[in-house]
């Protein structure tokens, strides 16, 4: 225990000022203010920077340009450590209370390792960064899902003749000056085409069109709108359903049975209205009817691979020639 000390008072000689007091290396008093300390540090600095050096002063410690070195270093550290405000309220706790020596060493070092760049706006900028790439990919995910609608026979042809009756595709044909190359006219029906399938069909799941409410920044700045929305809207469930037993409706049912399915919003919504009636039908909002569903669902899936002609050959190499063997086979 006599010993301990020893080698943990030393952490104080690479901190701060060392075993020098900062206020003396400056020549100011603690209560010095800030304008005090600059000025102290401004002459200092004048007098013992190395570009500036002339000769070693009458009756300073050393001599020559190394100890000059040596001094400009720690006055550069004396004011470094007593311009900030935080910074020198540690330092005078230091000094007020050299046996702490463990505190001393984790806060000097805690703010000398920690970052310059406030960390809010780090993650402020990043959150940014991945709303803008959140929001370009899924407008690229969207284009994607009209090209390729676009190019469908049926949906093609129906936009096509929708663009006629409006007779948005006659325009595409003028004659005299303003007649243009055949692939000019064709790139415009193909606008024209590819916005009526915009404006008629309602695209829904991971190629809906993207909103910019839907991108995280607006999703973070709104959650405690959601959360109050949410505790409204679960205390009023509560209330109708639970105290005064009110019957569901058709959107209750679905909600219902969309958590039994374990599917979210958009992927529910992605689904055909004849499976949404059925399973209104077969009241799946009744757990033990989804149970049933359930069921039944995983033994058509079972028939269906059973009857599939690549899982046959999938078991019959599993079978036979599975991860367990080792086989060589001839070309």
């Amino acid at each position: 225990a006599a010993l301990l000390p020893r080698p943990v008072r030393g952490l104080t000689d690479r901190l701060y000022c060392g075993r020098r007091v900062c206020y003396e290396v400056l020549g100011v008093s603690r209560q010095a203010s800030k304008a005090e300390i600059a000025r102290a540090y401004r002459q200092l600095a004048r007098q013992y920077h190395p570009d500036r050096y002339r000769g070693e002063p009458a009756g300073s410690e050393g001599s020559g340009a190394q100890a000059a070195h040596e001094k400009f270093l720690l006055i550069a550290a004396a004011y470094e450590t007593l311009k900030d405000e935080e910074t020198r309220k540690d330092y005078d706790y230091m000094l007020d209370h050299p046996e702490e020596y463990y505190r001393h060493y984790y806060h000097y070092y805690s703010r000398r390792l920690a970052p310059k760049v406030d960390v809010t706006i780090v993650i402020l900028v990043t959150v940014c960064a991945i709303s803008v790439f959140q929001f370009f990919s899924w407008w690229s995910s969207y284009n994607e899902a009209i090209n390729y609608l676009a190019s469908v026979p049926k949906y093609r042809i129906q936009a096509t003749e929708i663009a006629r009756q409006q007779g948005l595709l006659n325009k595409t044909k003028e004659k005299g000056k303003n007649r243009r190359s055949k692939e000019e006219i064709r790139e415009e029906e193909e606008e024209i085409i590819k916005d009526i399938i915009k404006n008629k069909i309602d695209i829904k799941g991971g190629y809906q069109k993207p909103k910019i409410y839907d991108i995280l920044l607006f999703q973070i700045l709104l959650a405690p709108f959601y959360w109050c929305k949410y505790i409204v809207w679960y205390c009023w469930w509560i209330y109708c359903f639970t105290i005064k037993g009110q019957e569901y409706g058709v959107e209750e049912k679905l909600y219902i049975i969309r958590r039994y399915m374990k599917m979210s919003q958009s992927q529910f919504d992605s689904l055909e209205d004849h499976q949404k009636e059925t399973f209104l039908e077969r009241k799946l909002w009744i757990r033990e009817n989804y149970e049933v569903y359930k069921r039944e669902q995983e033994e058509e899936l079972k028939k269906k691979m059973a009857m599939d002609p690549r899982w046959k050959r999938y078991r019959r190499w599993m079978k036979n020639e599975g991860p367990g063997r080792l086989t060589f086979i001839d070309d």
